[in-house]
């Protein structure tokens, strides 16, 4: 699967989500090694505290089917009533993701004309990792 086709999934999971405080909509297509794609989106909350983000929602339905080893993620947002655009991943989605994936792993943002590929070492340098607990 191409960068084009993974971001296009995020746009499409972008359209279910849950944002009426903020109104910013948030997709991300989660692109696991065994080829298998996992959606999700930003669900709000009324208390603020339980909202989680589209990308942990992604990894957390992968990992909830027994799926440990990922490629790639695309990730996209923006106000609920305009098109999806660059929306780099939270710190709190960047650990989410070093407990997953390797330095390597791409992080693919941008909206239906431009995407940009990052790597999780350039997002999350000096990461926490499992490898520090041995």
């Amino acid at each position: 699967m191409n960068n084009k086709e993974l971001m296009d999934l995020a746009l499409k999971a972008r359209e279910n989500s849950y944002s009426p405080y903020s109104n910013f909509a948030v997709g991300a297509a989660l692109l696991a090694k065994n080829g298998k794609v996992y959606l999700g989106c930003n669900i709000e909350n009324s208390s603020y505290t339980p909202t989680i983000c589209a990308e942990r929602v992604a990894f957390f339905k992968a990992v909830s089917e027994g799926v440990k080893e990922f490629e790639a993620i695309a990730i996209v947002g923006g106000k609920t009533k305009e098109e999806g655009r660059f929306c780099a991943p939270c710190g709190v989605c960047r650990q989410v993701m070093a407990e997953f994936c390797n330095k390597d792993f791409k992080i693919i943002l941008g909206d239906r004309h431009h995407i940009e590929e990052f790597t999780l070492e350039s997002m999350l340098p000096l990461a926490f990792t499992p490898t520090d607990l041995k």
